[in-house]
């Protein structure tokens, strides 16, 4: 600070140090009204330029980590849908088999069979309904045609999961899709419908435990996303308590500042009593 001889009148050198610090002062009330104002203690790159790169970046990471969070939820979805179907096929293919069962019945004539074999070949048209009709986003789910599809699970390069659903489950595939009187209650039918239902059991196993993989993926991302917001909250937002504490004190000197601006700028009068 600059030396104050209260006898000079050219330069009031008091009053320019109680400008400068009016001016600091002031300064500094609006760097503090701006953290209230916006609930960030860092506005700009100037206020801490380390503490900015490394928030920005933990923003960046945190946003990533929130939309891998949403592919996997997104998976999850897919895969609901195709179990649902393939419980559907599943229970229809049970069905069929006790109706296969039924035919065995020695005492049915050919009308009774020609019955069953009706209901059978129904069920197996829906089965192929099922599967037609298994979509997400237009994309057929239970025709072997949803194969190596990539979700980017993490923030990450190399965060990614590749999913399959390649069983192949409709009638034709197990030699279903001519059942006839004849040979409807035959040992080679039971055999084809045990091969389709262990089929679709098993991936109706490989969704389940793909989901079960997921729900560990997806609490493992909200915990990511949880710590990465909370440290970039210790970096880049404003403790409010703190900030309302620091206003007061400098709206307190900015008021005595002022005064001492005042009563710098009136001192010079004092020099016209030696002139009396």
């Amino acid at each position: 600070m600059a030396f104050y001889n209260g006898s000079r009148i050219n330069t009031n050198v008091g009053a320019l140090n109680a400008f400068n610090a009016l001016t600091n002062i002031n300064a500094k009330i609006g760097t503090v009204q701006m953290r209230l104002a916006s609930g960030k203690r860092i506005n700009s790159a100037a206020d801490d330029p380390a503490g900015y790169t490394i928030g920005k970046k933990l923003e960046g990471r945190s946003r990533s980590l929130t939309q891998a969070l949403n592919n996997v939820g997104e998976l999850k979805n897919i895969l609901s849908v195709a179990e649902g179907g393939l419980q559907s096929i599943n229970d229809i293919y049970v069905g069929i088999k006790e109706k296969v069962i039924q035919a065995g019945n020695g005492s049915y004539g050919a009308n009774e069979l020609a019955a069953i074999v009706t209901q059978v070949n129904d069920m197996l048209d829906e089965v192929d309904d099922i599967i037609s009709e298994t979509k997400f986003n237009g994309t057929a789910l239970l025709n072997a045609q949803f194969t190596s599809k990539t979700f980017q699970t993490g923030a990450d390069s190399g965060d990614s999961l590749s999913v399959s659903l390649s069983a192949t489950i409709d009638s034709a595939d197990f030699g279903l899709s001519s059942i006839t009187s004849a040979n409807v209650g035959s040992s080679t039918t039971l055999s084809s419908l045990d091969t389709a239902i262990n089929r679709v059991s098993t991936e109706l196993q490989n969704v389940g435990s793909l989901m079960s993989r997921l729900d560990v993926k997806e609490q493992t991302l909200s915990t990511s996303i949880t710590n990465t917001e909370a440290a970039m909250s210790r970096i880049m937002d404003a403790d409010i308590a703190k900030e309302q504490l620091e206003l007061t004190k400098l709206q307190i000197l900015q008021q005595t500042s002022t005064v001492q601006l005042a009563q710098a700028n009136a001192a010079p009068q004092g020099v016209l009593s030696l002139f009396r």
